[in-house]
């Protein structure tokens, strides 16, 4: 698609073309031969068109990680590694009070789904049906993972999708389906927590949110001061979302269609043909090789002019190292590797301190983590505790904590605070806790701190008013922009703890997740009234090193006041990812894509010595709206320049005959919260995808009402039909169904993708039960 140079937008939207002051060199183009040395010994060396297999040694753990465990020829599907957890039962039951418990349970939920008139809609009836699972989840646990297997490939034949839009495999037990056990097991489900849950499968209506007041361990200040500038300026780098890929294999396909969730770039049928070669320095469609990220760390030192000798004053990483894994490709162990490798790898490169938090594919399974007090901090609670230690003794080995402060990050989550030799207290969150995909935050869905981590935070924030600090907030998935990413009550926590704090204590907030280049708003009032005025904080959100998916890589640099701990300039470096697979020679070029200062403070009047605070960022709304060319600038630079984005031109031309896009950006920057987001214009959030979609689950919703529009669903059941094919599956124990000879539930699955005769077919052959009475299908 073609994507006017940046340079036209520049001076369309009457900002100076010349080229501001520049940190380091405006480009660098990386050394095609590999950096060997930052790794002692390799299972298999790079070469021109091969991923090296570096030996990981874990300095914390003490081994030396196996080479099966990145070896991109053998990728486990199903995570055997691992045992589940399973919540404590009074008892353990015999085989024959086992199955009682799962026949009464089949039987319990066909009355809920076909005989109960009590239940006057899918909302009811999933709640109840959930209440049957709590009483095998708290009698029989290890059986609940298979049951909502088998139920869910069942419900996806029929209707065409899995409840909620989830894959099935998610409830394997390695996966989601031991969590969802003990969720089952501990949730109020005749609450908010059943409603929640039933939401979140599409079953009950979204829950509006319910405002907590935010207690504070004192009333904020009335004339409280914010430190002065002190004059100096310093450099902090901003890296987020590198996702390493140590499976990744140049010259398998790049445009995949992803299978079960599994990433392109990777090794697959040997008899499929290879139509786009994946290159050896990574693509649009795929996570970050060995050779991108090494390419990406050895274009900070020449771009940013901040060397191992001359370090930058500290680095942020907010959160993702690992690749985007299908579930059953990680385990425990996987995850430590990969802590182990990025971490080395990053202090080969980044001298000074390095701050970090973990993101949500920073665990196993992606996006679990749990509150301590599910089970008042018992073996349930401590489960992901594993991760927090070893994590934070690695960051400690680095020397980018002390002892004290791993301590505190083992016991909260990861998260910790910690102040910078220059006075600047950094506060670090985990955001899983309230991430809208950890299954887990459906436990007292009423308490949004139910895990102490917004606690954690105010108190942190109020060490940091009694000794006049500023503070700078750091995590993963912010609330903010389209609304997408976190529990609703939570934002609104969060941004009550932030109006408390802002704008004397907290300076700035700085997110990751999204991968792309974004900015938010805070305002006072919960942004009752966005006016520059009211503009308290801003939340910077990082550009991703992946260039998962069809962005370039990226990474930022701040010019930052010591005093202030304001911004006064924010660098962005890209690599443009369209040129990996002609690259003659040499390594790809990184270079400088734009300043904001550059970009934004003439459009909208700001002054050369005023920081780019929340009312600068508010002031260049306001510019937006005036002169729509600023708006796709932005959204050029949120995707990184990439040349296969969208853009508001292009959407208003040929698909959105008005201004919806330009409307929706300026909404997305001035919300902070999940509420303001969700309030904007949708479709916009992203430059993932060209040309510009809905969300996904915005897409299955369309589906699913165009399904009940048609006389049959996808399947070729008509709507008479299905009832009765559900009690004839049902009538099936899960159990002598898997004892079946040859029997697999793919098999199942095909029956009834094809119909009703292929479905009687596979009964008669496999010896299962003949039809009852009543057969709509005759």
């Amino acid at each position: 698609m073609y994507r006017p140079h940046s340079f036209f937008f520049s001076l369309a939207a009457g900002v100076s073309a010349v080229r501001p002051r520049l940190p380091g060199v405006e480009e660098f183009t990386v050394p095609a031969a590999f950096p060997t040395s930052v790794f002692k010994s390799y299972y298999a060396l790079p070469g021109p068109n091969t991923e090296p297999q570096p030996v990981i040694f874990d300095p914390v753990l003490n081994v030396t990680f196996p080479f099966n465990l990145t070896d991109p020829e053998h990728v486990p599907k199903h995570n055997t590694d691992d045992e589940p957890l399973y919540p404590t039962v009074p008892r353990v039951l015999s085989e024959d009070e086992a199955r009682d418990v799962i026949e009464n349970a089949i039987d319990e939920v066909k009355h809920i789904v076909f005989n109960n008139s009590n239940l006057q809609n899918n909302c009811a009836r999933c709640i109840a049906i959930m209440v049957v699972g709590q009483k095998v989840a708290r009698t029989t646990p290890s059986l609940v993972p298979k049951t909502l297997l088998i139920f869910c490939k069942i419900f996806k034949g029929i209707y065409g999708e899995a409840p909620g839009g989830k894959a099935c495999d998610s409830y394997e037990p390695a996966n989601s389906g031991a969590a969802w056990t003990q969720i089952l097991s501990k949730a109020d489900l005749v609450g908010s927590d059943g409603n929640a849950i039933c939401a979140y499968l599409d079953h009950c209506d979204k829950l509006p949110v319910r405002t907590v007041k935010a207690v504070f361990p004192k009333p904020a200040p009335k004339n409280p001061k914010t430190p002065a500038n002190s004059g100096k300026r310093v450099k902090v780098l901003h890296l987020s979302d590198l996702h390493l890929d140590t499976r990744y294999v140049a010259g398998t396909e790049a445009q995949c269609t992803p299978e079960s969730g599994r990433i392109c770039c990777r090794l697959r049928a040997p008899d499929v043909a290879v139509e786009v070669p994946a290159p050896i320095y990574g693509h649009h469609k795929c996570d970050s090789p060995y050779y991108l990220a090494l390419a990406a760390l050895q274009s900070i030192g020449p771009l940013s002019g901040a060397t191992l000798e001359n370090p930058p004053a500290f680095t942020l990483y907010t959160g993702d190292l690992i690749a985007h894994d299908a579930k059953g490709e990680k385990s425990q162990q996987y995850v430590e590797a990969m802590e182990s490798v990025v971490w080395q790898t990053f202090k080969h490169y980044i001298g000074g301190p390095l701050y970090a938090v973990l993101g949500n594919h920073d665990t196993n399974p992606d996006n679990h983590d749990v509150a301590r007090a599910i089970d008042n901090n018992g073996t349930l609670g401590q489960q992901y505790s594993w991760n927090y230690d070893h994590v934070s003794k690695l960051w400690e080995h680095y020397g980018w904590i002390d002892s004290k402060t791993q301590r505190q990050a083992a016991a909260h989550y990861a998260a910790y605070s910690v102040v910078h030799p220059l006075g600047l207290r950094i506060i670090t969150l985990n955001t899983d806790l309230y991430f809208k995909g950890n299954p887990y935050v459906f436990l007292h869905y009423d308490d949004p701190d139910f895990s102490g981590m917004f606690s954690f935070l105010i108190e942190e924030l109020q060490k940091a008013e009694d000794l006049g600090q500023r503070v700078w907030i750091i995590g993963h998935a912010h609330g903010g922009w389209d609304g997408w990413n976190s529990m609703p009550a939570a934002s609104d926590l969060l941004q009550q703890v932030i109006e408390r704090y802002s704008p004397h204590v907290i300076a700035n907030l700085f997110w990751g997740h999204t991968h792309e280049d974004q900015t938010v708003i805070y305002y006072k009032n919960n942004g009752t009234s966005k006016t520059a005025h009211n503009a308290i904080s801003t939340g910077w959100i990082g550009p991703s090193i992946s260039p998962h998916e069809d962005l370039n890589s990226g990474w930022r640099m701040y010019e930052v006041d010591t005093g202030s701990w304001e911004i006064y300039d924010a660098y962005t470096f890209i690599a443009n990812v369209s040129t990996f697979d002609s690259l003659n020679g040499t390594g790809p070029v990184f270079k400088f894509e734009y300043s904001t200062r550059d970009a934004y403070a003439d459009g909208a009047a700001w002054p050369t010595d005023a920081p780019l605070n929340g009312t600068f960022w508010h002031r260049v709304t306001e510019a937006m709206e005036r002169n729509r060319t600023l708006i796709d600038e932005f959204v050029n630079y949120q995707s990184k320049s990439s040349a296969i984005g969208p853009s508001c031109q292009l959407e208003r031309l040929q698909k959105f005959p008005s201004d919806l896009c330009y409307e929706a950006i300026v909404c997305y920057i001035r919300s902070g919260t999940v509420a303001m987001g969700q309030a904007c214009p949708k479709l916009f959030g992203t430059t993932q995808h060209n040309p510009w979609p809905a969300h996904k689950k915005d897409i299955a919703k369309e589906k699913k009402e165009a399904q009940k529009k048609n006389a049959k669903d996808q399947s070729g059941f008509t709507p008479e039909q299905i009832p009765w094919l559900w009690e004839w599956i049902l009538s099936q124990d899960p159990e002598s169904l898997d004892s079946i000879p040859g029997f697999e539930l793919d098999s199942l699955m095909k029956a009834l993708e094809e119909g009703w005769k292929h479905l009687g077919r596979w009964t008669y052959l496999h010896g299962g039960s003949s039809w009852p009475k009543g057969n709509p299908f005759q």
